[in-house]
């Protein structure tokens, strides 16, 4: 019998898709684009990085590309760091608005309690260096509070600090006192004052508080509501002696003299001036944080000491006079 014709085996083929030899390892699949810059973006910019992350999906599912886990990557992060931001922008505007409205609000303007007046210190007021925008720059700005009685804030902008004094005189129920307000150490007050004086805000209002102690003895005016809580609706910054310091100085915090005679404006917390003022009838002690803007004439300390010496009501250190003490009329001399 003879032999089968030999036919050799066929040699495997590497070419054209699907020959007769073993099939081709598939070309592997390009990383999509979009992917990598979702995951990118999702630590530069994450909105972006959400746009990318669902434009990359959708390209991945058509197309078959790789970069499918980077997308979602993307997203994830892309989604946790945007939720974060949100809740941390909205914490921050809570926080700022809260920290507007005490600086805004005039409730409360006052001085501090007796027992923080006393301690080490009792340095006197420093000496007057007029600062290099003395006056140039007066804002009143609204508070979120409204005025407790009709009234215009004063005109902003420039002020002169000519005359350097400016005389006025408050009519009370107790006799006339009159005051040397300090147009030179502190502009923007006294054109506040002057303003607030001119509309009448003045005219019949109460003089709400009376202190008497060895650290503080002030008589405060100013609010039309006689509570200590009433304001013009605007505010304004600190002058002397507050702008003889740097800002956040320690020695801002220590008590000086504010000497017997001083006219300074009372406040709740730095540059929320308004209407409210206190006259010193005796030497006392207080940080240098309340603008004091003239002086009362020595023809009106006998007034002063008329009405400290009748006393507080409830025979307290601090509190309303016990004979209400009123302010008729305020009038530029």
């Amino acid at each position: 019998m003879s032999q089968p014709p030999y036919y050799p085996p066929p040699q495997p083929h590497y070419g054209a898709p699907y020959g007769p030899g073993p099939y081709p390892y598939p070309v592997p699949q390009p990383t999509n684009g979009m992917a990598v810059a979702a995951l990118i973006c999702a630590f530069v910019f994450a909105p972006l990085g959400i746009v990318f992350g669902h434009i990359s999906l959708s390209q991945i599912k058509k197309s078959g590309e790789e970069g499918r886990g980077l997308a979602i990557a993307g997203l994830v992060i892309s989604y946790l760091v945007t939720v974060v931001s949100i809740v941390a922008l909205i914490a921050g505007i809570a926080l700022f608005s809260w920290v507007a409205r005490e600086l805004d609000r005039t409730g409360g303007a006052g001085l501090p309690p007796r027992t923080t007046a006393a301690g080490p210190g009792g340095g006197q007021l420093p000496a007057f260096v007029p600062p290099a925008t003395l006056g140039l720059n007066c804002q009143y700005p609204v508070t979120a509070t409204p005025a407790d009685k009709p009234v215009r804030p004063p005109v902003a902008g420039k002020v002169a600090t000519t005359p350097k004094t400016v005389d006025a005189t408050v009519v009370t129920n107790a006799g006339p006192i009159v005051l040397h307000l300090d147009n030179a150490k502190a502009p923007c007050t006294v054109n506040s004052f002057e303003s607030l004086v001119t509309q009448g805000y003045f005219d019949d209002t109460p003089c709400h508080r009376l202190t008497d102690s060895r650290s503080l003895s002030v008589l405060q005016c100013g609010d039309p509501t006689g509570s200590g809580t009433g304001g013009p609706g605007y505010r304004f910054a600190n002058e002397y002696p507050t702008n003889q310091y740097r800002p956040f100085d320690q020695a801002l915090k220590q008590p000086v003299t504010y000497p017997r005679g001083t006219l300074a404006m009372a406040n709740a917390g730095p540059d929320t001036n308004g209407s409210q003022f206190f006259i010193v009838y005796r030497d006392s002690k207080l940080p240098p944080t309340y603008t004091a803007f003239g002086q009362v004439d020595k023809t009106g300390f006998e007034v002063l000491e008329d009405i400290a010496a009748i006393g507080i009501a409830g025979g307290a250190d601090d509190g309303k006079p016990a004979k209400p003490v009123t302010i008729k009329t305020i009038r530029l001399n």
